[in-house]
């Protein structure tokens, strides 16, 4: 590319320069200057000019060529480091949790993390103390665990909706920036939870920040995920489009699996609840669409999530890019024998003391520790803070719970060409009439898990769907042309299994995304047989053991002929 940038990208055509964000506006060309402020003004610009979605695609986004020191045991796989992590976990700086932030990165890092993001809770006394005082915690255990990424952000309590992560690259004005950024827009500190136009414009006035931050170079970057959007009812199909139509470079996915999986262990030898702690009815701000279902989880997972033909796929079927995570939630580890400090005042210290050894284990806590049940594994292109970032933004993202797998590699190419194709959250184009295929590499579990059994893999499922563009109804929850198309056997416990998925002949923008599972539990999806055959279960409330219901999803890959 020249000016010292070396980038991979899955397109087969290097970014051009005034797309490139990591080129300094006074590096380009003046016809690139031109071509950069023109888009600018047109606001495609953050995610690498894809804010129109796939179907407007003229490249993916540039990664940030900071490369560190590989994590111990972390090889590159399909020309990306794969690192796991968890943007989702709460400490001593939260009201209702208990741990230091080194107790949690050290859990992580054991547990085989990558990075990791603090997320204490938005609210009043965090925007007054906890935000700053967490801070120097967050900078020593970067220190102390030097192979795991520590990143500081907060669980955002977002206006009109339910719960969201934000988080920022590590930078001189880190702090500040999520302190001003709580302080304006947060629901709990400006009393604006509730479901009105005003407060939904104030979450998009939120996102706005964000980006103004980083445009301004006040931050290197940041982010937002939805946290376990269906818990409630409260994320309505409207809003996730606002937020991603908004500012698509910050709001890139939810968790398509909530934390708390211990929940639904049955008692006493747990909380005896709803797996996610999902035990709620619909309020007066919950979306009144949303069936009595939703309120539960299926297979661990969101029913945003786990709907083959639901709401996710409806926002896939527009061509927005819109990513799934899966997180631990940890507040209260299940198990576990710690206790608060004695004499805690949390409102007047923003904190509680550091815990204690209680003795006792606390098997009505319904946490693990991050990296011990659910995992996100991003496609990095180094080890560092930007590049993590620039996975989770370019899609590059699978799940698993329970260490169900250890590796996925997944490309969509055009059949017999042997071109190296698309990895996922990619858009492979190719011209009208084409061949394409799925290729599908997959290293089986090989090794216990936490829970001390090796998982087995026993089948993967290819879903498959029509990209139709924007939908007339931004509260649409369901696309009619996304099912099950595929489903492969594995019949095999170790080593790799690989397959091959023939799309066929593309004649219409389409996109494929894959789930596997145990085989422990499966019935008929919501929308039918049909649409899916074999999907994830209701998860029983009382009694649901996350051990025995595993499985993983990856993120979409799209696939766009040329007319």
């Amino acid at each position: 590319m020249g000016r010292g940038h070396h980038h991979h990208h899955d397109h087969g055509h290097e970014l051009p320069g005034e797309a490139d964000l990591s080129i300094p506006d006074e590096e380009l060309s003046p016809g690139e200057l031109s071509r950069r402020r023109m888009f600018r003004r047109a606001g495609l610009l953050g995610a690498g000019l894809t804010a129109a979605g796939v179907l407007g695609t003229a490249g993916e986004a540039a990664a940030d060529g900071d490369q560190g020191v590989a994590g111990r045991g972390r090889e590159p796989r399909d020309g990306y480091l794969w690192l796991a992590g968890d943007h989702h976990i709460h400490t001593q700086y939260s009201s209702d949790a208990v741990y230091r932030v080194i107790d949690q990165v050290r859990h992580g890092n054991a547990y085989g993390l990558g990075w990791m993001v603090i997320t204490d809770h938005g609210g009043a006394t965090h925007a007054k103390i906890g935000v700053d005082k967490v801070n120097p915690d967050i900078v020593a255990a970067r220190e102390a665990v030097k192979d795991t990424l520590v990143f500081q952000g907060l669980e955002w309590n977002i206006p009109a909706a339910e719960h969201g992560t934000v988080f920022v690259a590590p930078g001189q004005h880190e702090v500040a920036t999520l302190k001003e950024f709580e302080n304006s827009f947060d629901g709990s500190v400006k009393g604006a939870g509730a479901s009105t136009p005003q407060n939904e414009a104030l979450a998009i006035a939120g996102l706005n920040f964000l980006a103004d931050a980083v445009r301004r170079r006040r931050i290197p970057d940041a982010l937002f995920l939805a946290n376990h959007p269906s818990r409630k009812g409260l994320d309505s199909p409207h809003e996730m489009r606002g937020w991603r139509d908004a500012q698509p470079s910050i709001a890139v996915g939810m968790e398509g699996a909530p934390g708390h999986q211990a929940a639904g262990i049955a008692k006493p030898h747990g909380p005896g609840g709803g797996r996610g702690y999902y035990d709620s009815n619909p309020g007066a701000d919950s979306f009144p669409g949303y069936p009595a279902e939703s309120y539960k989880t299926f297979g661990g997972f969101d029913w945003m999530t786990a709907t083959v033909g639901g709401l996710w796929d409806s926002l896939l079927a527009e061509g927005k890019p819109w990513w799934i995570t899966a997180n631990s939630d940890a507040h209260w580890v299940h198990g576990d024998t710690s206790d608060r400090g004695p004499n805690s005042n949390f409102n007047a210290n923003g904190k509680y003391e550091d815990p204690i050894y209680k003795g006792v284990p606390n098997f009505g806590a319904g946490d693990f520790w991050p990296g011990y049940y659910s995992r996100t594994h991003v496609g990095s292109q180094g080890f560092s803070y930007r590049a993590v970032m620039n996975g989770l933004r370019a899609g590059r993202v699978w799940v698993d719970h329970g260490g169900l797998i250890s590796g996925l590699v997944v490309r969509a190419r055009a059949a017999g060409t042997g071109q190296r194709g698309v990895t996922l959250g990619g858009t492979l184009h190719v011209r009208l009439g084409a061949r394409v295929e799925l290729t599908i590499e997959i290293t089986l579990a090989g090794r216990p898990n936490w829970a001390q059994f090796v998982p087995t893999l026993a089948r993967v499922d290819v879903i498959q769907g029509d990209v139709t563009g924007p939908a007339a109804d931004k509260d649409a929850f369901t696309t009619p042309a996304t099912k099950v198309v595929q489903s492969y056997e594995v019949n095999k416990s170790t080593g790799t299994v690989a397959f091959t998925y023939q799309l066929g002949v593309v004649d219409r923008p389409v996109y494929v995304r894959l789930r596997g599972t145990d085989g422990g539990r499966s019935a008929p999806g919501l929308l039918g047989a049909a649409v899916d055959p074999h999907g994830p279960q209701i998860d029983v409330y009382g009694d649901a053991d996350p051990w025995n219901d595993l499985w993983f999803y990856s993120n979409p890959i799209w696939v766009l002929p040329r007319r």
